[in-house]
């Protein structure tokens, strides 16, 4: 019997495997690379018997491929559970968002560091604002974000 057909399963499915460890969640290419290289090493094992009747490759591709593409996306699930770890923050995100200046916010410079809850963030504005001062996000670019000093409204007083 030729193993060769079922090598070159096992073969792309190592491959599909190396390429998604290589691009992590990118693609989503360990499920069939781990249901043919499975289907692979059981052809490889037992060739002769799959291909004597034309119905047994068929039925044992799909009751091998489902139950391990299953196995697979449960582990894939499990390792991408944040549990409360780092979440990406985009400055856009941020509009409306309320804080006040660490360091002076000077006119078209990054150098001004606001903070926002936690967070500290490279700030631009348009005016100086002063250290202390309360600042209100209005847009981001890039990696700092735009701020303006809060203004209190008229009949409005401090709680």
């Amino acid at each position: 019997m030729d193993t060769a057909p079922w090598l070159l399963m096992i073969i792309i499915g190592m491959i599909l495997i190396v390429v998604e460890a290589a691009i992590p969640g990118y693609t989503l290419l360990d499920v069939p690379g781990a249901a043919v290289l499975v289907l692979g090493i059981v052809g490889a094992s037992y060739g002769e018997w799959l291909l004597a009747e034309y119905w047994r490759a068929p039925v044992l591709a799909i009751a091998v491929a489902m139950p391990v593409a299953a196995f697979t996306l449960s582990i894939y699930r499990k390792l991408a559970r944040t549990n409360g770890g780092t979440v990406t923050t985009s400055g856009d995100s941020l509009v409306g968002k309320r804080g006040f200046v660490l360091v002076k916010v000077v006119p078209y410079s990054i150098s001004g560091k606001v903070r926002l809850g936690p967070r500290i963030w490279s700030a631009i504005a348009e005016e100086e604002i002063p250290a202390g001062s309360r600042i209100v996000v209005v847009g981001s670019e890039g990696v700092h974000i735009n701020v303006e000093q809060e203004r209190r409204r008229a009949g409005t007083s401090r709680a």
